[in-house]
Formats: C-alpha cells, structure tokens, sequence
C-alpha cells in the first residue's frame, strides 16, 4: 500500500462511517491531542466519491516556540503561519527536497502547537504516508471539520498507547530530544 494506486478494495469505503473529530477535540494543547488522535481514523478522498480510513497508530507532539524541535521556535514566517491559528487546520511542509509532512494544528490562536502523524495502519513513515495519499501543499490550512477531501474521525477503538522519544530531531538539543512525545500503538 505504498503507491495511492496500489491500494485494496478492503482499504477504502464509500461512505462515512464514524462521527468527524470536531473543533473542541483540536483547540486543546497539543499533549492532550497527539495521544488523542492515536486510534482515531484518518479519512482521506483517494478519488471518485472513494474514501479511505486508516487508523492513526503514531504522531508527535509539537509544543510551542519553547520547544526547540517546533517550526515556531523559529519565530511566525509565511511557513509556520498557519500553527498560529485556532486548532484544526492542517500545516503541510515540504522537507529534504521529497517528502510532504502532515500536521495537525492544535490549541488556540497565537499558540503554535502542532501533531506530526508519522503513520497509520499499514503505512508507517510521514512522507510515506503524504505520498499514498496525495497529499501536498494544497492541503496547507485544510480545515480538518469541514473539509470534504480529509478529516479525522472517531473509530471506537481504545488503544493501549505507549511513549517515546520523538524522532530525528538531535539538532534541538538533548532536552527536547528527550520529551516522550511521540505516541503510538
């Protein structure tokens, strides 16, 4: 399932099925959302009234401009403007020349939080993932609850979630390497 063509009949459905993650859920700080999301089902449109739904099994938190591993400890540019709005909005950025990340904006406005979703089921790696799904830069400041072509929704699944260290960020100092906010299955 690594090429968007590739998916299977029993990766998609044509319907809605679960109910759509509302504002409230992604106005919270980002600690209490990056965990949250991990069970949640990711429903992508892949094309013709198809839609796909994957259950989030890994993210990372981003909290803030204090956190040295955040876009925002950079400051507010034309890149990270979108982390400084209300929860609920995607930020979407291109890295190493290749590969899409998706990030899911949280908490309130002026407060730049952000969940990286490193996978779901089946399809571990971000830019493996943005690269199944098609996602790209046009989904920069998608609005998660109302978008017709991508949102989050509940699957009534209660995982066991478990912590780590989040991954490839060395450049922001011992620290921050160490926060256990990456979540997953």
């Amino acid at each position: 399932m690594q090429e968007r063509n590739k998916l299977t009949k029993s990766d998609v459905e044509t319907v809605m099925t679960g109910q759509r993650l509302s504002r409230e859920f992604f106005i919270r700080d980002v600690l209490e959302v990056a965990p949250g999301l991990i069970g949640k089902n990711l429903v992508v449109r892949l094309g013709d009234g198809v839609y796909g739904r994957y259950m989030v099994t890994e993210a990372e938190a981003y909290r803030g401009a204090e956190d040295r591993a955040c876009h925002a400890s950079k400051g507010r540019t034309p890149r990270t403007e979108i982390m400084y709005h209300e929860g609920g909005r995607l930020y979407v950025y291109f890295i190493y020349g290749m590969y899409w990340m998706l990030n899911v904006v949280t908490g309130g406005e002026n407060n730049p939080q952000a969940v990286l979703i490193r996978g779901v089921e089946s399809l571990h790696g971000p830019g493996k993932l943005t690269r199944s799904f098609g996602i790209d830069r046009t989904y920069y400041g998608e609005d998660l609850t109302i978008s017709d072509r991508i949102w989050f929704e509940e699957s009534g699944v209660k995982p066991l979630i478990r912590t780590g260290e989040r991954i490839g960020i060395g450049y922001a100092g011992e620290f921050w390497k160490t926060r256990p906010w990456r979540f997953y299955l």
